[in-house]
């Protein structure tokens, strides 16, 4: 059957995304922060449709990694499509079942009424990270990434003693927003929205990087159609107005 989202803005009503409905099914997840808020607005929309119900467990990359490679059992995991294509490699994530959900960019804050510092350009951003007290970031791939181009930047060595990293599952807007950081740096989605920081804007796009935020099912799970069905309803077009509002570019259909 054809399931229909209810989108609250406008009251529209969006029909589209196709899921299969049998007996309802309990659906464990475990998924990274990127998408918490769009998704924590799609999956009602979900269990009404399909009468499923969908238990999920948000935490940082870093911890999800270690949940599944301790054996903990889930229907479907949400995390970087690179990790998800390390634990197929592994053997631990079902070949095939990879479902990209959104696409997911690095942006920059500060705290609310703070000075805005130019990151517009390459020579901006190195400059501002020069003159800058503190910098937040993330753990997991895009942290890694950071690194790596602040050392291709050739201004590592510079600001590393001003780099404040968070734990993992902590949002570098927290740090931003208590003072602690001047400026961080965290996926659009997870920054853009978080109460007390300003929100500068995206890298510039000769330094910026991209990755999907992706689902795939776990070789152990015990509804996997189920959480197939939840997948596709995550990535459906009907679904990109939600995943647009809250920071993360759907794939094209």
């Amino acid at each position: 059957m054809r399931a229909c989202l209810l989108i609250a803005a406008g009251a529209t009503l969006i029909c589209g995304a196709a899921v299969a409905v049998a007996a309802a099914a309990d659906i464990k997840v475990l998924s990274t922060q990127a998408t918490e808020d769009a998704y924590r607005e799609l999956v009602p929309l979900f269990e009404e449709a399909t009468g499923h119900k969908v238990e999920t467990t948000f935490t940082g990359t870093a911890a999800v990694q270690k949940r599944i490679l301790a054996g903990e059992r889930y229907d479907a995991v949400i995390m970087v499509d690179a990790a998800i294509d390390d634990f197929i490699r592994s053997g631990r994530i079902v070949p095939g079942s990879r479902v990209d959900i959104g696409r997911s960019s690095l942006g920059a804050g500060v705290k609310a009424g703070a000075p805005k510092p130019d990151i517009g350009s390459a020579q901006a951003f190195k400059s501002t990270l020069i003159a800058a007290r503190s910098i937040g970031y993330t753990t997991g791939p895009y942290g890694t990434w950071l690194i790596e181009l602040l050392q291709k930047l050739g201004i590592a060595e510079a600001v590393r003693p001003k780099l404040i990293q968070t734990p993992s599952g902590v949002s570098v807007g927290s740090i931003i927003a208590s003072g602690e950081a001047e400026i961080g740096f965290q996926q659009i989605n997870a920054l853009s929205r978080f109460p007390g920081v300003e929100y500068l804007g995206p890298l510039p796009a000769e330094l910026q990087e991209t990755t999907w935020r992706s689902g795939a099912i776990m070789v152990a799970a015990r509804e996997p159609q189920a959480a197939r069905a939840l997948l596709d309803f995550l990535a459906a077009p009907a679904a990109a107005p939600i995943l647009r509002a809250h920071g993360l570019e759907p794939r094209t259909p």
